[in-house]
């Protein structure tokens, strides 16, 4: 109440200080034009005028800086909106020189004066209401760095202001400095665009609209003030002239640059827009497939969400999924095409002896739609197929359509076999929650979900010229919570992730496969560590659970600068053996726990390190299980055993430090039953 009260203050004193200055300027230019003594100093008016800027400052100050539901285009709604408002009340007030009748009023300086008063007040209340739009959008995402100069740029303002407010003779050469300053901070500021990333393609279309009115409001209101002003004091300089006003100019210049700033960014940005709203919705598809086995009632939920996800995520225009329970129960769901449609296909094909699915290795789709175009009537012309595994038994077929021919590349391909494969994971679990729910569902429930965590979990690991890898993963129960993966990205380029699932069971391993998912989905882009670790967070906070959280360690090994990237997640510290230097170093650096922080904070609590590797180096990376295994006295084998467990075998190549460690391990805990998983990557650069 108090911020509104103060809000409706700033506006009648903005209000009072214009119609004073209104009243001053008539009057000193009445005074001055009839050759009358006046009683009020010349001064004056130029000094009411500033009153009145810095009153409209902090008007738009409490009314839109404030007011944090604003999103962007809401915001630039109101710049918009306020500049529609002024524009009009100029235009009216223009349409008053061409009415008849009206040539011996336009003629009269006193109306001339005021009419450049009153469109000085509109263009200044247009560009205060910009100016703090802008700043707005400046600020998002601030930095320490940005909001000083931000702050720079504004004292730096109220400084001109005074300026103005006094008269110091032979002092051109501080209005030159100011505006040259003033300039120069507004162009620095003016390439601070952080929130057009956040657009849509919808809202990037009404941005470029919006912008491009507010465009054309400033240089209307300026040109149109300019004129009058010219109109009322010739070619000399009158008592409120704003195109000698360093405050107005500097605001005017600022407003425009970044109008146009902004606006060429978000053109320029508009044939990226969709490949990375692709991209996300590849990501939340995903996620959503993986969580149908927890939110859905039935299996044909399932299923109708992967086709509609696997659809939209493709642009496919129609797809089937064929389910066969047994030898005689088929069943056909279908999306976009009528289970007519798809049997007529499914039954050409078969005349034309089209067997299997498409191999992902070849492409095989032009194939495909050379024996479409031989069915008469259907209106499809590519067609992508893939078979659905549950327990190894293939349950079904996938098949996605478009009406082109050669509709689908190999990226598609890629991104559907991944669906697939997730849909087999969703619908292996959710029959085995059916079952469970029927009788003796503990231990075939632990049973199915091991083997979906191993299936999670890469059979093959990269291999590359200029290191060896080795892995190693046991869990503690029948399901555990730990996940690691490798993906090559390019000829010089591969990504190592390994991460620890809180909580053990199915549902540590069906957020496996949400990780999974993410981390194929992200890690292919080849993205930096820091950012891969704020999209994770980003999309794992809409599907865990409160309080669930994965701790996770992101690296980027790239050969061609022998460099690794890395990004910690709340997982344990790096180990790093530095041969040249014949030295064992944990790498200790911040990170949170993915999910932990569900809020756009969280890039306040990880960070990227890198450094360069040479021949012979090791990079250990481990969950906690190692760490913290005991032995029959409570023991832990702890950070230093692990260290001197790698001394001993520095010379061996990565699958026997790895195979040493294990055993080192075990002969420790003097047990096979251990109390928590068991997970190791090591990683060792070669000559």
């Amino acid at each position: 109440m108090r911020i509104k009260a103060l809000t409706r203050l700033l506006f009648i004193l903005s209000g009072i200080t214009w119609v004073a200055l209104l009243f001053t300027d008539l009057s000193v230019v009445f005074s001055v034009k009839s050759n009358l003594e006046s009683g009020l100093p010349t001064w004056l008016p130029g000094l009411m005028f500033n009153f009145f800027l810095v009153f409209l400052y902090y008007f738009y100050k409490f009314k839109i800086d404030r007011d944090e539901l604003l999103n962007f285009v809401d915001l630039l709604w109101r710049v918009f909106a306020t500049g529609l408002v002024v524009t009009v009340i100029s235009l009216l007030l223009r349409l008053i020189d061409f009415m008849p009748g009206t040539s011996k009023l336009t003629s009269l300086f006193i109306y001339v004066e005021a009419n450049y008063i009153i469109n000085l007040g509109l263009i200044s209340g247009f560009l205060m209401a910009s100016f703090t739009v802008w700043k707005r959008l400046i600020l998002y995402q601030k930095s320490k760095w940005l909001l000083r100069l931000w702050t720079f740029f504004e004292w730096t303002l109220m400084a001109s202001l005074i300026y103005n407010s006094i008269e110091l003779p032979g002092a051109e050469w501080v209005y030159n400095v100011l505006l040259s300053v003033l300039i120069v901070t507004g162009l620095v500021l003016s390439a601070n665009m952080k929130w057009v990333a956040y657009l849509n393609f919808r809202q990037k279309w009404t941005s470029l609209l919006l912008l491009l009115l507010a465009i054309f409001y400033v240089m209307y209101l300026f040109y149109t003030t300019n004129a009058q002003a010219i109109a009322a004091f010739g070619e000399g300089k009158g008592f409120v002239d704003h195109r000698f006003h360093l405050f107005f100019l500097s605001l005017f210049i600022f407003v425009t640059v970044y109008s146009s700033f902004s606006f060429l960014v978000i053109l320029f940005n508009l044939p990226t827009t969709s490949v990375f709203e692709q991209k996300l919705e590849e990501v939340v598809n995903f996620q959503r497939i993986s969580q149908s086995i927890q939110t859905e009632q039935s299996e044909e939920s399932v299923y109708n969400i992967l086709l509609e996800t696997s659809v939209s995520t493709v642009f496919a225009d129609a797809a089937w999924l064929e389910i066969k329970n047994n030898e005689l129960d088929h069943r056909l769901f279908t999306y976009r095409i009528t289970e007519r449609e798809a049997n007529d296909i499914i039954s050409h094909l078969r005349k034309e002896h089209v067997t299997g699915v498409l191999d992902q290795s070849q492409d095989k789709t032009k194939n495909l739609s050379r024996h479409l175009a031989t069915l008469k009537g259907s209106r499809f012309r590519s067609i992508l197929a893939f078979p659905i595994y549950v327990k190894g038994e293939n349950i079904g077929t996938l098949a996605l359509l478009k009406e082109l021919s050669d509709g689908f590349n190999k990226e598609m391909t890629k991104i559907v076999a991944t669906f697939a494969n997730q849909a087999g994971i969703s619908i292996e679990n959710f029959r085995l929650m059916e079952e469970a729910l029927q009788s003796e569902r503990y231990k075939e429930e632990l049973k199915i979900a091991k083997s979906v965590q191993k299936s999670l979990l890469p059979q093959i690991l990269e291999q590359d010229a200029n290191f060896e890898l080795a892995a190693f993963s046991e869990s503690a129960d029948e399901v555990g919570g730990d996940y690691y993966d490798t993906l090559r990205v390019n000829d010089h380029q591969s990504t190592l992730i390994i991460a620890d699932v809180s909580g053990k069971g199915t549902t540590a391993a069906f957020h496996m496969s949400q990780m999974k998912g993410i981390f194929h989905s992200l890690a292919q882009d080849c993205i930096a560590p820091d950012e891969f670790m704020i999209r994770s967070n980003k999309a794992l906070t809409h599907c865990l659970e409160k309080g669930s959280f994965i701790s996770a360690s992101f690296f980027i090994i790239n050969t061609k600068e022998k460099k690794v990237s890395y990004s910690r997640a709340g997982h344990c510290p790096l180990l790093y053996y530095n041969a040249k230097a014949d030295s064992v170093e944990y790498l200790k650096d911040k990170g949170v726990a993915l999910g932990m922080v569900r809020n756009n904070g969280y890039s306040k609590f990880i960070e990227a390190r890198s450094f360069n590797y040479e021949p012979n180096d090791i990079l250990i990376l481990y969950t906690d299980g190692i760490t913290e295994a005991k032995n029959n006295k409570g023991e832990e084998f702890g950070y230093e055993r692990l260290a001197l467990a790698i001394q001993d075998v520095k010379y061996e190549s990565a699958k026997v430090i790895q195979e040493y460690l294990i055993n080192r391990l075990y002969e420790f805990s003097g047990s096979d039953n251990i109390n928590d998983d068991y997970t190791t990557m090591i990683v060792k650069f070669k000559e």
